[in-house]
């Protein structure tokens, strides 16, 4: 069943963020999304499945380098768009595939008038492994339309940390994997205004994805 809708209150979606913000993927660290018990939230008539916020991030301002290995400026090449933002790395055994394969399976759900409205933006937080063209392979996997971002570390930690989510430098273990702690928040930007405002944590269902993604199509306020 799907869970009620919530919308968070400005300083309980700061405090959501900020404890959310390390997802060691591959780690045996705490649950993403055990955060919800420690914030206070309010019940609304939200139409979506997702967390509506009322803190609404701005988009970042960002340029980094897409898959074709051009400048791609984050808020100039989705204006008019929604955008949905997440920020991970290919090698991620478990949290980054999962999400980024149920937002796909929901894309697909959609009529192509409407998958076009959104644009899905995968950001690395391993740009020292994640090249453009091991960025744009790992994805196509899920689907060939998604935005694949690298660039600098810290371009990549300044833009996440303006939207309260924390990346934390990759380390590379003794079996020669990487581990790169991460915010692990899906963050839905309207076309109306290129503000977040609707949040979705790493449990989130394929079946909520497929039940928002037409509202977030039509910028179907939160």
């Amino acid at each position: 069943m799907p869970r009620t809708p919530r919308r968070l209150a400005g300083a309980a979606a700061l405090a959501l963020t900020a404890a959310l913000a390390l997802t060691a993927c591959g780690s045996s660290g705490a649950r993403p999304g055990s955060a919800n018990a420690v914030v206070s939230k309010e019940a609304n008539s939200s139409p979506y499945q997702g967390t509506p916020l009322t803190a609404h991030f701005d988009k970042p301002d960002l340029t980094l380098t897409d898959t074709g290995g051009q400048p791609y400026s984050l808020r100039q090449q989705t204006a008019g768009h929604t955008t949905l933002l997440f920020f991970g790395y290919t090698s991620c055994p478990d949290v980054c595939p999962t999400t980024m394969g149920d937002i796909g399976v929901a894309m697909q759900k959609l009529p192509a008038e409407d998958q076009k409205k959104i644009d899905v933006v995968f950001v690395s937080t391993d740009p020292q492994r994640d090249t453009p063209k091991v960025l744009r392979t790992w994805l196509d996997s899920f689907d060939k339309d998604f935005v694949g971002l690298t660039g600098s570390l810290d371009q990549v930690k300044a833009a996440a940390k303006s939207l309260g989510i924390l990346v934390e430098d990759p380390v590379v273990n003794k079996d020669g994997s990487v581990t790169s702690s991460h915010g692990a928040q899906v963050l839905a930007f309207l076309p109306s205004d290129d503000r977040a405002h609707v949040l979705y944590l790493s449990n989130t269902s394929q079946d909520v994805f497929a039940h928002d993604l037409p509202l977030l199509a039509k910028g179907v306020a939160a």
